[in-house]
């Protein structure tokens, strides 16, 4: 007969994973703390003491919250930071350089390891981080694409008490099966898994080089006019050919906006654009959903990802496109999230409808849609200052048409988009590369995890693929 935990593993191998290869062995995360493998699970700090938002200070201890890890890694650049004295009062909830971390409540199954660089951060209750202690018989790198596989995000998921909103505490998280091949195995299938990833990384910070140099040539000719500034002073502008440099005034006037450069003007931005609102077809009606037609909403413009949007989450058909008065935007609109949060922006790849989260600004009067995407950016703060709202803030197309906008010439903007639209043509093309390469990860990563694909073959696979990518 098999007792009780026996039973689990051979319905959990079979249903999820299936038979495993020699050598290979099925472990319950508890089994590998039990082991010294593991040698702590501890999720985020607890108590009275668990730092507020009045806390936060602009740079010291990073406080990572479930929404800092994106895409497989740790953003602490854009996380919250406590004092290290306040870090210091605190009891537990430390992960350290190399910690695999979980989030286990609301937002489930996201994982991400630790950079080095931190002597340790602090996470709030919603993550858990795995410390390994016997690094030469359990890889970091392999235990969170095994946390990433399907079978085991599957087994999170149902596993979680769903009474209010998903969570699995850690004494649950330690009952989770695992696969656990050799140490050579796992090392060569986190370094085939890795060197994607490592090229998904590459690309994304590629992108945020490209979009640096676009937003400084912005804010260097519309914001801070340097150019105009230099010719004030009898300097040729730096960086300039002197046809370009030609192009701008030696003089400013004032406006409304202040002084801007002479011959320059200032608009409304809804006189200077098209500002369109959305809404959402009824989710109760299967008519209108699961269709051919792109339907975005703010969640599918997310913070630290290149502001381009080539797919959505969801679908409508042409039924869903006839209940939304704005229709289907054309490719190169604008998109702005109007609340919860009010901020995220992303230039359309595709054609895409919205829903009413969005202002969308199509760009075929005098602003071109780069101008605009960098405009919004520098102009943020005004545009959040125009918004309202009693449960959340939200800008309302109202609110935003008359925001001001400075106009330059149609000359010093067309010079504009001729030096920003190759950086712009490069991220498009980096993004796509990196969808393809996670098609090729995500493909592999359960065959690999389950050792239904061997690392033999997994590098022919991988060979043939990366010689041949999709479109």
């Amino acid at each position: 007969m098999t007792d009780g935990k026996t039973s689990a593993l051979i319905t959990y191998g079979r249903r999820l994973l299936g038979e495993l290869p020699g050598g290979w062995r099925y472990v319950q995360l508890g089994d590998l703390e039990k082991e010294g493998i593991i040698t702590d699970i501890q999720d985020g700090n607890h108590g009275e003491k668990h730092p507020k938002s009045s806390d936060y200070v602009a740079s010291g201890i990073p406080f990572v919250m479930a929404r800092d890890l994106i895409d497989e890694r740790l953003d602490l650049i854009h996380c919250n930071f406590i004092t290290r004295q306040q870090a210091e009062c605190l009891r537990i909830g430390f992960a350290r350089p190399g910690d695999v971390l979980l989030t286990h409540k609301a937002t489930m199954g996201r994982v991400a390891i630790v950079p080095k660089g931190h002597d340790f951060i602090m996470l709030t209750p919603q993550i858990t981080y795995y410390r390994i202690g016997n690094k030469a018989r359990l890889d970091e790198s392999f235990l969170k694409y095994v946390f990433l596989s399907p079978a085991f995000q599957y087994q999170l998921n149902a596993s979680s008490d769903q009474s209010t909103r998903k969570y699995i505490g850690i004494s649950a998280q330690r009952n989770l099966w695992i696969p656990l091949p050799p140490a050579n195995e796992q090392r060569a299938i986190a370094h085939i898994l890795g060197t994607l990833d490592d090229k998904i990384e590459l690309n994304r910070r590629m992108n945020e080089t490209l979009e640096a140099m676009a937003r400084a040539i912005f804010k260097s000719w519309f914001v801070d006019f340097d150019p105009v500034r230099a010719k004030a002073e009898g300097r040729q502008p730096a960086g300039m050919d002197a046809a370009t440099a030609a192009l701008f005034p030696d003089a400013f006037q004032e406006s409304p906006l202040g002084k801007i450069p002479k011959g320059w003007r200032v608009s409304p931005i809804g006189d200077a654009l098209d500002a369109v609102g959305g809404s959402t077809p009824s989710t109760e009606e299967p008519a209108f959903w699961d269709g051919e037609i792109s339907f975005c909403t703010p969640k599918d413009m997310a913070p630290l990802r290149s502001p381009v949007l080539i797919d959505t989450e969801r679908r409508i058909t042409e039924s869903g496109l006839q209940q939304i008065s704005s229709g289907q935007l054309p490719k190169g609109t604008v998109l702005l999230s109007s609340r919860a949060p009010i901020g995220y922006l992303a230039v359309t790849e595709i054609p895409v409808t919205v829903n009413q989260g969005i202002i969308a600004m199509i760009c075929d009067k005098e602003l071109p849609n780069l101008y605009v995407l960098h405009w919004a950016k520098e102009n943020m703060d005004t545009i959040i200052a125009n918004a309202n709202g009693t449960t959340f803030l939200e800008i309302s197309k109202r609110n935003f048409r008359p925001i001001q906008a400075l106009v330059p010439p149609p000359t010093i903007l067309s010079k504009f988009m001729e030096a920003v639209v190759p950086m712009y043509k490069r991220i498009v093309n980096n993004i796509f590369k990196s969808k393809t390469l996670s098609q090729i990860r995500d493909g592999l990563l359960p065959n690999l995890i389950s050792g239904e694909v061997r690392i033999m073959t997994t590098e022919r696979i991988l060979s043939k693929k990366e010689s041949h990518p999709s479109p």
